[in-house]
């Protein structure tokens, strides 16, 4: 293995572009190669963020240039933060202070990010200002309500269409309140909201949470000088955020995201014959579920050179194909690996035995009703599935599926790719209606996997 293979490469997904449609099939070898996963969408959003809020110049290197983050990164830039990329990739952004943001004179457009919304919404109602913020039309199915109904306690209002979907028009407060709220169901995104709003609101903001979900939030508000403090409260957490700090520029190195490096690593687990190394992808304890799921499942994966960069925990992943097992998957695990579970459902349906995947209701509110499209997913392709509440058992037998169904993806980056990880390990391809938002998360996949060895071609 001495090719070396990148994702960092710009989106291709062009505006008005019609269906890409993309199909995979097994491959003649096995993959094997170095890919360089790109960086954490979680961080790059939040690397954003927090660096506009801050006094004096954030560096930040590794950021994922997927439009998710392009479009935080213009909506920074529309409220008054200077973001630059320099020519060898590192960005620059020269923050405004909390409570510095100005009014955007335009609507701010997320195109499919739902982390980019919710997270936003969080800043623009603690700020006295007035905005309007949008998306795709994917974006624009999607809740809002969860998010909006606690900051609307903090003294914003917000304006939305029926059940609290974009576009919203949010005029932020003048005097914002620190909350007090403990979140219903297990959420970061609605946990950071909560305390991105408390940073411009005086006094102590207290957020519970009843399940641990991940907390590049809180290690980012340390990392820039807040004072944050955080309680185990049993499977859950305690944080207390105290208001009004002043936020210092610190460089950031975002590390690869693990939810991208899920799919190069079970196309390894699928392919037989192949043995790939993913360097420097982040290891967050709240973010390695599916490492730990798998590992029960008898995969083939080894964790080297473990190490902390920009405070983070990192390290490289090396994944072989092997026989795999049928799985149980507690409902504790979801916020660890809420991102995961459609590839891992993929990884199921070429196990031996019946895999049961428990707790997920956080699924039907993604960036498609993630549960329903799994299921249809593995269905269109001859795996047995099923949806018993919020779990899912996929029927596998231990042999290749036999594929040749064609998925509709919903938009939803996740779906499109766990569709071809599967194409790649089934008897007949795998075809997609369209991969463009792939670009959304994981810039130049096809070509990281083609790279490897994987069969990914335009249908």
């Amino acid at each position: 293995m001495n090719h070396r293979v990148s994702g960092d490469a710009p989106p291709s997904g062009a505006a008005g572009q019609g269906p890409i449609k993309l199909a995979a099939r097994r491959p003649t070898g096995g993959l094997s190669g170095i890919a360089a996963i790109p960086g954490d969408k979680s961080i790059s959003h939040r690397a954003l963020m927090f660096g506009a809020l801050a006094i004096g110049e954030t560096r930040i290197t590794g950021l994922l240039t997927g439009e998710d983050v392009l479009r935080t990164a213009a909506a920074m830039r529309a409220l008054g933060a200077e973001v630059a990329r320099d020519a060898d990739g590192t960005w620059r952004v020269a923050g405004r202070g909390i409570g510095g943001l100005v009014e955007p004179d335009d609507v701010l457009d997320m195109g499919n990010s739902g982390t980019a919304a919710r997270l936003l919404c969080g800043i623009l109602a603690s700020h006295p200002i007035f905005s309007v913020m949008t998306g795709d039309a994917s974006l624009r199915s999607r809740p809002m309500r969860r998010v909006t109904e606690p900051l609307a306690a903090i003294g914003a209002r917000f304006v939305a269409r029926e059940g609290g979907r974009l576009p919203l028009a949010i005029q932020g407060t003048e005097d914002a309140l620190p909350l007090e709220y403990s979140v219903p169901v297990p959420s970061a995104q609605v946990k950071s909201a909560l305390l991105l709003a408390g940073l411009n609101a005086p006094g102590i903001t207290r957020i519970e949470e009843r399940e641990a979900t991940r907390d590049h939030s809180e290690n980012m508000l340390r990392h820039f000088g807040a004072d944050v403090t955080v309680e185990i409260a049993g499977s859950g957490r305690v944080i207390h955020l105290r208001g009004q700090p002043e936020l210092i520029a610190a460089d950031v190195a975002v590390p690869g995201d693990p939810s991208s490096a899920a799919f190069p690593l079970a196309a390894a687990l699928l392919v037989p014959g192949s043995r790939i190394v993913l360097p420097a992808v982040g290891l967050n304890p709240l973010r390695t579920g599916l490492l730990a799921t798998l590992s029960e499942m008898g995969a083939a994966i080894a964790v080297k050179n473990r190490r902390v960069e920009g405070g983070e925990p990192v390290g490289d992943l090396e994944a072989a194909h092997g026989k795999l097992r049928a799985v149980d998957v507690p409902p504790g695990r979801a916020p660890s690996m809420i991102d995961e579970y459609p590839v891992l459902a993929a990884i199921c349906a070429c196990a031996e035995g019946t895999s049961r995947l428990r707790g997920l209701a956080e699924l039907r509110v993604k960036e498609s009703d993630r549960l329903a499209a799994t299921a249809a997913l593995l269905s269109a392709n001859g795996v047995r599935v099923e949806i018993e509440g919020d779990d899912m058992l996929v029927h596998g037998t231990g042999r290749p599926p036999a594929g040749g169904g064609f998925v509709v993806t919903h938009m939803d980056h996740r779906i499109a790719m766990s569709a071809l990880v599967l194409g790649l390990a089934s008897a007949a391809p795998v075809t997609i209606d369209d991969g463009r938002f792939i670009d959304t998360s994981f810039p130049g996949f096809v070509s990281l996997m083609n790279g490897l060895g994987a069969a990914i071609a335009e249908a």
